[in-house]
């Protein structure tokens, strides 16, 4: 499989900036210590800011130097309890930029912000590049990974993720503004910046784990009740069925939905990107795989 050529980087490169990484988790032991450890090497530990939802929730035996800060949990709707976190981290982020850091990742826990490695740049230094543009935020491609039912077998938890699995669904809603330059408030899930336009750039993925292994969903639905589980059965789920049952593309998918969804954008909300209604699933590219996820 090709890969998108190598982006001209300045041959003076920017000193590596300072970047913090934040995100928020409540019964997620499983992706937030993959996440510590993903951004932990990327950007140290010392500069990961964590919110566990709820004082009895367990802090990762791997969380190190990061800082991890408990909240009561207060059951709420969906609806609210998005808009609760999102206005957390957002102040968290805007509070970091006046701590001197000069960029902020945001993300859910089983969500991971990924460079392209033919640019021969970690992901600090090339978002200490991008940070040249004078843009306020900056996206990758979202990649919803799945398990192949037919092709691929139950996650094994020791081994890295992208070694045992290998499509996607090339998903707008993981096509997320989650890199700021500037203090700015996000939308609801870090689906888009308030007020500002959407940056998609050419050299970052934005990885989504949340349907990586159907037993792994089970055991969610199990915590909800057996009608859950019943439900899970029967009808499958979106991502896992799209990827199993679809012709997975190339890379030239990959390079047209960039261009499409910065091309693009819903009536209905300008600030994020479109697809046209089209559901492509994709081959996750190989070279990935050297992030370690």
């Amino acid at each position: 499989m090709t890969t998108p050529s190598k982006r001209t980087i300045s041959k003076k490169m920017p000193k590596t900036m300072r970047i913090a990484a934040i995100t928020m988790a409540r019964n997620d032991e499983f992706f937030l210590s993959r996440w510590i450890a993903y951004y932990g090497r990327k950007l140290g530990m010392e500069n990961l800011y964590i919110y566990l939802d709820g004082t009895d929730q367990m802090v990762p035996k791997n969380a190190g130097a990061a800082h991890v800060k408990k909240l009561p949990h207060t059951p709420m709707s969906r609806a609210a309890g998005d808009r609760y976190r999102i206005d957390l981290v957002s102040r968290l982020a805007t509070d970091l930029f006046a701590r001197g850091y000069d960029i902020v990742i945001g993300c859910d826990c089983d969500e991971f912000l990924v460079v392209n490695p033919d640019t021969g740049l970690s992901l600090a230094e090339y978002l200490s590049d991008a940070a040249r543009r004078g843009v306020t935020s900056l996206s990758g491609l979202g990649l919803d990974v799945g398990q192949h039912m037919n092709l691929e077998k139950k996650l094994d938890r020791t081994r890295p993720l992208l070694m045992q699995r290998g499509h996607a669904l090339l998903s707008t809603r993981y096509t997320k503004p989650v890199v700021l330059f500037r203090p700015a408030p996000w939308g609801s899930g870090f689906h888009h910046v308030r007020g500002k336009n959407f940056h998609i750039d050419k050299n970052l993925y934005l990885l989504h784990f949340g349907a990586v292994d159907m037993d792994m969903l089970i055991t969610k639905a199990a915590a909800r009740g057996p009608d859950w589980v019943n439900h899970l059965r029967r009808r499958g789920n979106g991502t896992i069925n799209a990827v199993t049952q679809k012709r997975a593309r190339g890379m030239q998918a990959i390079n047209a939905a960039r261009r499409i969804q910065t091309i693009f954008r819903p009536l209905y909300a300008w600030g994020k990107p479109s697809m046209l209604g089209m559901n492509w699933v994709v081959e996750i590219p190989k070279n990935l795989q050297q992030s370690g996820i």
